[in-house]
């Protein structure tokens, strides 16, 4: 137990024992009368921290508001809603509605956002611990205004601490980065959905070898953040085959797919999890996904989602392929 730090007020305290001590009590009685206080004082601050450091919540975390759910939601293709690339505008404008609505369907304003990208990956779960991220361009080939965007959300060094701390309760092998930024799959449709950049974001890695039973076991561990104001978000697409990107041909087997995602999404929670475990074995599931690190995303919000009921949340199309956000809770 560390410590308590001094207290600024106890010089004064000592300056008026001469007087207590007229009223009967001995100067011992009186110094233990006043270090009981100021220990009883110290301990709902260090009880709050110690709570914390033991993967529990601190009461001012535990006390706020409503619980979140957790949504799986598409961060289409590079920077596509602030730079013309050609696409289909009716398209784009029906996703860049569904993120701009997000926040109003929400059954409060969350404290913090904690993102899980596609667009991060590493040896063990890792988390984004830096007070005040930069972007990290990681798109090629866009105009040069691509790479001139903003959005300076502030991060949440107590929440990564918070995330690292539930992670190895749950015996997660976990790791932190100060200085990675917020890629593409955080700060495009974050920037849509939370123009203001003023809530804490922090990211957290997917983990080398995506395998889909360990991503939902991250979800879960992650579940008490939904009770104390934090959203979840899970940033993937629900089909990403860039080789066949604007082929025609590949629209049939992105409908297919996506219809199999919906129907996970929506099934009692024991078969939606054995479904996303066996996930190679949905209808095109290699065409849609030739590496499932778009998908894993969802993975991790399901686990999170624990037993609550879940489903489409949006259904559209991005360069004519069919795809879908999931939302639980």
């Amino acid at each position: 137990m560390p410590t308590p730090p001094a207290d600024p007020d106890l010089s004064a305290a000592g300056s008026d024992l001469s007087s207590a001590g007229a009223d009967g009590l001995s100067r011992r009685e009186l110094l233990a009368a006043t270090a009981a206080t100021a220990a009883a004082a110290a301990l709902p601050a260090l009880s709050a921290a110690g709570c914390a450091a033991e993967g529990g919540a601190p009461a001012a975390q535990a006390a706020a508001g409503p619980r979140q759910p957790v949504i799986y939601l598409p961060h289409g293709g590079g920077p596509w809603p602030f730079v013309e690339m050609g696409l289909p505008r009716a398209e784009l404008d029906l996703l860049r509605g569904y993120l701009e609505g997000l926040p109003a369907r929400l059954p409060a304003p969350p404290r913090a956002l904690l993102v899980i990208s596609a667009h991060w990956e590493e040896p063990v779960a890792t988390v984004q611990t830096a007070a005040a991220p930069p972007l990290l361009f990681d798109y090629y080939g866009f105009p040069p205004a691509s790479y001139q965007l903003t959005w300076p959300a502030p991060g949440d060094p107590a929440l990564a601490a918070r995330v690292r701390a539930l992670l190895s309760a749950a015996g997660i092998a976990n790791g932190e980065d100060g200085a990675r930024g917020f890629d593409h799959g955080t700060f495009v449709p974050l920037k849509v959905a939370w123009p203001g950049a003023a809530l804490p974001t922090v990211q957290l890695s997917l983990v080398k070898g995506l395998d889909p039973a360990a991503h939902l076991a991250l979800g879960r561990a992650l579940a008490p953040l939904r009770d104390e104001g934090v959203l979840i978000l899970g940033s993937g697409m629900s089909t990403h085959n860039l080789r066949g990107f604007g082929d025609p041909r590949m629209i049939p087997a992105t409908e297919r797919f996506d219809a199999w995602v919906g129907e996970t999404c929506a099934a009692p929670p024991p078969a939606r999890e054995a479904a996303l475990v066996a996930w190679r074995s949905a209808p095109e599931a290699r065409t849609n996904h030739p590496r499932e690190e778009h998908l894993l995303p969802l993975m991790v919000v399901a686990g999170a989602a624990g037993e609550d009921p879940g489903g489409v949340d949006w259904r559209g199309s991005f360069a004519g392929w069919r795809l879908s956000a999931a939302r639980f809770g």
